[in-house]
């Protein structure tokens, strides 16, 4: 699904055609999405203009004077600014229409995806309120790592997913970080020392500022607002490599199973 990286890759693109525009129309063809999209768009959006767009984790929000759009992804969907007049594919669900002329289109195959509309604070949403820090803020460092992991016998891979503690990090990128830190993804988060979660959070902040740099990652359906994939694969140490060799030591990389997802690791490189 896409992840902070690609997330931020769609914000930029879609930040200077959409900031500053009216919305003129919402045209909703399925609104069978993770939450059925509300009838009430088609009322509270045409003539709200966008003044910002941000991001918190995983989610983009689009601010007006009067209330804030927050967008969801899901785990195949792309967001795209296109001619209003451009015939919709079958997995095009909304379109938020400008007067420019132009749309920004949702465009998601499984329907795991979010067009919310909230009149108060969006941060205080109950999809968000509960979120950890940003990892390319300055709240997030390794102490703070250390903090709330100490004690806790939770595989480290597994604690990086929780967006409660950090938001936006998801599987990828906290498998890539790991490696590049030298720490296993089924290490327990008690048995890391602080000065190594304070490689980990450096490794984190890399990786995500790298693969925002290139792009994201493309491994099945992720877009950019361009309609062009990203580039972050060509990058990626061990992440859907295993019986690769390593790019450091030449041992084969390993995968395991942790929860619902495939850690990847070096045996030889991550302790």
């Amino acid at each position: 699904m896409p992840e902070l990286p690609e997330v931020e890759t769609t914000r930029r693109g879609i930040e200077p055609h959409v900031v500053g525009k009216t919305i003129t129309s919402i045209v909703v063809r399925n609104s069978r999405l993770r939450w059925r999209v509300s009838t009430k768009l088609k009322r509270e959006l045409p003539g709200r203009t966008i003044h910002t767009v941000t991001r918190r984790g995983k989610y983009l929000l689009l601010a007006t004077a009067t209330g804030t759009l927050i967008l969801h992804l899901g785990m195949s969907g792309s967001l795209r600014v296109v001619d209003g007049t451009q015939p919709p594919d079958k997995y095009d669900h909304v379109d938020i229409v400008f007067n420019s002329g132009d749309c920004l289109r949702l465009h998601d195959p499984r329907r795991f995806g979010a067009v919310l509309w909230v009149r108060d604070n969006p941060l205080q949403h109950k999809l968000l309120k509960h979120l950890g820090p940003e990892p390319l803020s300055a709240d997030f460092h390794g102490d703070y790592l250390f903090e709330k992991l100490r004690g806790r016998r939770r595989a480290i891979r597994d604690a990086l997913l929780d967006g409660r503690l950090l938001a936006g990090v998801g599987n990828i990128y906290a498998n890539e970080a790991l490696f590049a830190a030298g720490i296993r993804p089924a290490r327990r988060a008690e048995k890391i020392t602080r000065i190594q979660y304070g490689r980990l959070a450096l490794a984190i902040r890399d990786t995500l500022n790298r693969a925002i740099q290139a792009g994201g990652t493309t491994l099945r359906d992720f877009r950019g607002s361009d309609g062009q994939p990203g580039y972050f694969h060509l990058s990626l140490s061990v992440y859907g490599h295993e019986g690769e060799p390593c790019p450091v030591c030449r041992t084969p990389i390993r995968a395991k199973r942790l929860g619902q997802r495939t850690a990847f690791f070096c045996p030889k490189c991550q302790m």
